[in-house]
């Protein structure tokens, strides 16, 4: 959860105690995951020569450096601080900093994309409204949300991961709910996909796509 402190907490420390796990494991993911990079191509299209783009809950940095190999200059958000340092660590060139999904360390109209790719699924429903709109801010008029999620309308709760005791919240979404908060926060939906896990690869869960443009004016 990214609710309110204690929940920002719990979710960066559960991912600063698995992240030399985690990304060892996830990060070259995108090689086994055609439809994902098929959509990070077309993100890169719409966003080539606009400005800054962002990767937001960017992990250890598997989408952010896919996104700078193309040309993009790119920059990668994490709450985990230790997330952060694996992802410098192992992608030297774009910059990697700490910051949340509800409080985006941008100023207004700052980057002409976002990609977040399974990150909205630490932001629970109440706060999800609030999560579309700090996207909305940052993004420049006519800019890029994509994302990625888990379907459905459940909340997974884990209390061990790879070994190590966490306290993590994974919350599902169904489409509906995530194009009302988009929507309300000035964006145009554009397209929504949805497709099955990659089996042997992927937990078994239906993963969704959105891909909206904000629609803020100049």
């Amino acid at each position: 959860m990214e609710n309110n402190a204690e929940g920002r907490s719990a979710t960066s420390d559960s991912y600063d105690r698995v992240a030399a796990e985690y990304a060892e494991r996830y990060v070259d993911e995108l090689r086994h995951k055609p439809l994902d990079r098929a959509l990070l191509d077309w993100f890169v299209g719409e966003t080539q020569g606009a400005g800054t783009v962002a990767d937001v809950g960017c992990g250890p940095g598997q989408v952010a450096r896919y996104l700078h190999e193309r040309g993009l200059p790119v920059i990668g958000i994490d709450l985990s601080a230790e997330m952060v340092a694996v992802a410098q660590r192992l992608t030297p060139d774009p910059r990697f900093a700490q910051g949340s999904m509800l409080d985006l360390p941008a100023p207004d109209g700052a980057w002409a994309g976002i990609a977040a790719f399974y990150s909205i699924i630490h932001i629970p429903p109440p706060d999800l409204a609030r999560a579309a709109t700090e996207f909305a801010r940052v993004l420049r008029p006519g800019g890029i949300a994509l994302l990625a999620f888990h379907v459905g309308t459940e909340t997974r709760h884990l209390e061990e991961w790879f070994g190590q005791v966490v306290d993590l919240d994974f919350h599902f979404y169904d489409f509906a709910a995530l194009e009302r908060a988009f929507e309300d926060a000035g964006f145009v939906v554009e397209a929504r996909l949805e497709r099955h896990a990659y089996a042997e690869i992927e937990a078994p869960t239906r993963r969704g796509y959105l891909l909206a443009r904000n629609r803020r004016p100049e």
